[in-house]
């Protein structure tokens, strides 16, 4: 028999039980997924991460034949970077984009950043976490109104539920560029930039989808137990 070790702890983002608030966010995220592709309403789902730069203290040993490539324990640390991405799942179409800061007004010329790659768009469809920078008032506090309310209202807004983060497909798409492209130490903002801009270049080329296949429907059964419950 194995037995766990209750000193064994894994951070895990956990979802409410029978909470009809998430499962109505849920499920509303969802239903927008079904959607077919119609470059005049893009679905764009927005995310970001910050990434540590950090520099060796002592020069990496390279990879030879039969011995892997090593590096000393030790570091040192350069600041934080933060990595917004917009990423359209049917179009496998993504923009990144580094910042020094996440302040409001990062993320506000952000999405002035999505408005200009979907000029002939009528109505863009943004899902994104449920942080306290994203929403209209960023805008308000960026720009002047009139500038703020244009921008405001070439977006619906779509929030996943606090707890629902992995509903955000654009999070899928940062844990590749993770993994593919900044999976190591970088101690230079502009080499992250330079890395990044070539990595976007490549997955637009390569027109790199995520086919989305889990619906409210399945929902309702794989995660009954966040549902509210009645009685007979």
């Amino acid at each position: 028999m194995v037995r766990s070790d209750p000193k064994e702890s894994k951070g895990w983002v956990i979802p409410p039980e029978q909470n009809g608030n998430f499962v109505a966010h849920m499920e509303h995220v969802l239903d927008i997924y079904k959607r077919s592709f119609d470059p005049l309403y893009p679905v764009v789902c927005m995310d970001e991460s910050p990434k540590q730069l950090i520099s060796e203290k002592r020069t990496p040993i390279k990879a030879s034949p039969g011995k892997p490539a090593r590096h000393d324990y030790e570091y040192k640390r350069c600041g934080v970077c933060n990595i917004f991405i917009a990423f359209e799942p049917l179009a496998g179409k993504r923009l990144v984009k580094i910042t020094e800061r996440k302040t409001k007004q990062d993320w506000a010329f952000f999405l002035k950043d999505i408005d200009e790659q979907y000029q002939e768009a009528k109505k863009i469809t943004l899902v994104m976490d449920n942080l306290n920078t994203h929403g209209p008032g960023s805008l308000y506090d960026t720009f002047p109104p009139d500038q703020a309310k244009s921008l405001w209202d070439r977006f619906d807004f779509v929030y996943t539920p606090k707890h629902g983060s992995w509903l955000n497909i654009a999070e899928i798409e940062l844990n590749v560029l993770h993994g593919q492209c900044l999976n190591r130490r970088i101690d230079d903002i502009e080499i992250v930039r330079k890395e990044v801009s070539a990595w976007q270049n490549m997955r637009n080329n390569n027109t790199a989808q995520v086919n989305w296949q889990f619906t409210a429907e399945n929902a309702r059964v794989k995660l009954h137990r966040l549902y509210p419950t009645f009685g007979d």
